[in-house]
């Protein structure tokens, strides 16, 4: 038994270190900024169906992030937290619909389980600061999987009705993923409980007609943008139809060639990426996925009416077909973490609860002990070494008491977990705090956008009489400092007191030739998302960080 505080303190926990993130972490350059100042520019341009990114034509995401990030701020101010507050509340909604799910065909203390084992995955704490689409396609995809699970079971409309507008909000988040997930989670499911009559019910006739009219506000906007408008470039391609671009082509269009992305695509490379993504879960996830697979070849791949094959089928068929993409990224399997984080809550539940795995708990106690120990001496190293100068010295030494900690768990006689479970929430759960408190933070003052927006408000300069010189800030730039800004390549038009922006080793040839110009602040221009040793390294750093200067015009 998992007693109710000990569960609620876990999913507490992580809710308190996911805000943590989202209070404490500027927004990273490429994609969450980017999003946030297209919900931003949004916003303030009062279009909601046709999206734009800095005044141009934005065609890649589904707008329904734009949708509910630009609400957020309507409400709470432009600010960075206000712009992940419903991918969060779409976090919460993926843990809840886990658990629900969860329940309809297992004991409490593995739907419980699930729920602890997604909030507390390192993907979680991960997409709830550096919020893309995958934190709200994820709730979406879930909550519909619950739901139409409901439904398949008593037949009730309101879950019919749910699920569905739940697959379309996915669509409109993420695009067809939204819809194959499910379709072939419960395809698998029935194929081998052998109900083929769920293969054809005429719901699904009314389920696609609801699901069209949801979309029919988005689709207009795509109409309107690109399929009255034919030819607009959009990463060099001319766009013929924004429709099919989005119905078609950006999904679908990485399989058959006609999409433009082509990176990261053999077939093992989510998996490599979910060896630090679904931490501290990911070998007891791929111990209860192999022995899933075994017992269903033994059972001749035919289910009994109280077992389930949705996590499981789901899952790998999702894996399949996203590891065949000609384009992937480490976040594109996230969709179907809740469906991980069931397969590893079954087999932990039989790890302890039952004897068929009793020879397994020591050995992998020792295992996770062993990585989980070196994950320690890393934080450890990373709350002292790389910011020595700007984090107290109070941080190191806590991470190491939290050390001492974690081995104080290991010999404590009397546990309301299993050893295994304490140290795997204690690692995932602290190391994370320290991450969005200490580390993240400090390695944000290197990005050039948020940092140059909190210069120019310092100045109290007006982002209207600041123009770009050969620099590309970030969109971190544009939305803290609540302006899209113009380049300018030619100085000499610039107006008296206007401001220049341009990279340090162009201010001596810039200031030569346009003594009018005269520099007044400089900082760091370092890509933060692409973290090296030598940026690390205090000593090394500053052969690795570009700078920017801000020149004004006298």
């Amino acid at each position: 038994m998992i007693p109710q505080r000990v569960f609620w303190f876990i999913i507490a926990l992580c809710i308190g270190t996911y805000l943590l993130g989202a209070f404490c972490i500027p927004l990273m350059d490429i994609d969450a900024a980017q999003y946030a100042s297209i919900s931003r520019e949004m916003l303030e341009m009062n279009s909601f169906l046709q999206v734009y990114d800095l005044n141009q034509d934005y065609l890649d995401k589904p707008p329904m992030l734009f949708w509910l990030s630009a609400l957020s701020m309507s409400v709470f101010g432009i600010h960075d937290w206000a712009y992940r507050l419903p991918s969060i509340l779409f976090a919460l909604l993926a843990i809840i619909s886990t658990y629900r799910f969860a329940r309809i065909y297992y004991q409490k203390e593995i739907a419980q389980l699930s729920a602890m084992i997604l909030a507390a995955s390192q993907a979680m704490f991960l997409i709830t600061h550096d919020v893309r689409t995958d934190t709200m396609l994820m709730g979406w995809v879930m909550l519909s999987v619950w739901q139409l699970a409901a439904w398949y079971q008593t037949n009730r409309w309101t879950h019919f009705v749910i699920a569905f507008t739940c697959v379309a909000g996915g669509m409109m988040t993420k695009g067809p993923i939204a819809l194959v997930v499910p379709g072939v989670s419960f395809a698998i499911h029935f194929l081998l409980r052998r109900s083929w009559k769920q293969f054809f019910r005429w719901e699904y006739i009314a389920a696609v007609i609801w699901i069209a009219l949801l979309l029919l506000p988005m689709s207009i906007g795509l109409y309107q943008q690109y399929d009255l408008h034919p030819g607009k470039m959009i990463n060099g391609v001319p766009i013929q139809s924004g429709l099919r671009f989005y119905y078609w082509t950006q999904s679908f269009g990485r399989y058959t060639g006609e999409n433009v992305f082509n990176e990261m695509n053999h077939f093992t490379f989510l998996l490599e990426n979910m060896l630090w993504s679904f931490l501290p879960w990911i070998f007891l996830f791929l111990i209860g996925l192999l022995n899933q697979v075994i017992a269903l070849i033994r059972s001749r791949f035919q289910l009994t009416d109280k077992e389930e094959w949705v996590s499981a089928g789901g899952f790998m068929l999702t894996y399949i077909m996203l590891a065949r993409s000609q384009a992937q990224l480490p976040h594109y399997i996230f969709v179907v973490f809740p469906f991980a984080a069931i397969i590893t809550a079954r087999f932990v539940y039989q790890l302890f609860h039952t004897a068929d795995f009793a020879k397994w708990r020591k050995p992998l106690l020792i295992f996770h002990s062993f990585i989980f120990a070196i994950i320690w001496l890393a934080t450890i190293v990373l709350m002292y070494w790389p910011f020595r100068t700007t984090v107290p010295i109070y941080v190191p030494i806590l991470a190491a008491l939290c050390l001492l900690g974690f081995f104080a768990i290991l010999s404590a006689k009397k546990l309301s977990l299993p050893h295994l479970l304490e140290i795997s929430f204690f690692t995932i759960i602290g190391v994370n705090i320290f991450l969005s408190t200490a580390f993240y933070p400090n390695v944000l003052r290197y990005q050039m956008g948020n940092t140059a927006a909190e210069k120019l408000a310092a100045k109290q300069i007006d982002p209207k009489k600041v123009y770009l010189y050969h620099i590309y800030p970030g969109h971190s730039f544009h939305f803290y400092a609540k302006h899209v800004f113009p380049p300018q390549h030619q100085p000499d038009s610039l107006a008296q007191g206007s401001y220049l922006l341009a990279p340090k080793d162009s201010a001596a040839a810039l200031t030569s030739k346009h003594p009018f110009l005269q520099v007044i602040d400089e900082g760091p221009h370092f890509g933060v998302t692409k973290l090296s040793l030598p940026f690390l390294n205090p000593d090394l750093r500053a052969q690795e960080v570009p700078d920017y200067v801000l020149l004004q015009r006298k």
